[in-house]
């Protein structure tokens, strides 16, 4: 199974839409925009009211645990998360003539943040992969905790490798470049994971001799 997760820019109603229909495409996992003000409704048909107020009337399935990363001044910490989840009919935007949609809601919150932490961490999350219990819920959570890494990979790339600076006269020309920076990326986004998860390994575990002699 394909998924492709998203961010809040990626909360666009027909993105789910399309998802819905294609029956072999990517299923979907977007953090939702707040601003939105999506409308749902749970399965057993009750009136439409808004996403937000609906899952904090949801129990909590559970609590988990996330590492939520340094940031500027801000320490690394780990969060205690409520998670709660339920599948419900998402309203179209009220100036669209679209149908509503079947999707299920993630949502997980820190209900206690400790002192100078920031704000707490609150995500909502809109899957289209099917969540009935905790461990469905758990999983979700872990796909999109991933984002912390894929950004630090996509950094590589812009800082690191600066493809953004590449001068190509051809499309051709620039995915064969962007295809040798992304292994390039991968790999010094995998040192350097490795480097701070086991700083006591020897060097030689990674490069080859006469790699590592060059660095």
């Amino acid at each position: 199974m394909l998924v492709s997760v998203g961010d809040r820019e990626a909360d666009i109603y027909e993105l789910f839409l399309e998802a819905e229909r294609t029956q072999r495409g990517a299923e979907l996992l977007v953090r939702l925009e707040r601003s939105r003000g999506r409308k749902v409704k749970t399965e057993d048909g009750q009136g439409y009211g808004f996403l937000w107020e609906r899952m904090h009337g949801e129990p909590i399935a559970g609590h988990r645990e996330v590492a939520v990363p340094r940031r500027g001044s801000r320490a690394a910490r780990t969060a205690r998360l409520e998670l709660r989840y339920v599948r419900l009919i998402l309203k179209p935007p009220a100036a669209k003539e679209l149908p509503p949609l079947t999707i299920w809601a993630v949502q997980a919150f820190e209900a206690t943040c400790p002192p100078r932490a920031g704000k707490p961490v609150e995500w909502m999350l809109l899957t289209t992969v099917k969540t009935e219990s905790l461990d469905d819920a758990t999983e979700r959570l872990r796909w999109y905790a991933l984002r912390w890494g894929i950004e630090v990979y996509h950094r590589v790339i812009e800082s690191g490798c600066r493809i953004e600076d590449r001068q190509l006269g051809s499309a051709e020309r620039i995915e064969t470049c962007l295809a040798i920076d992304m292994v390039v990326a991968w790999r010094i986004y995998w040192l350097n994971k490795q480097g701070r998860e086991t700083p006591d390994l020897p060097c030689d575990v990674f490069p080859e001799e006469d790699e590592w002699k060059v660095l």
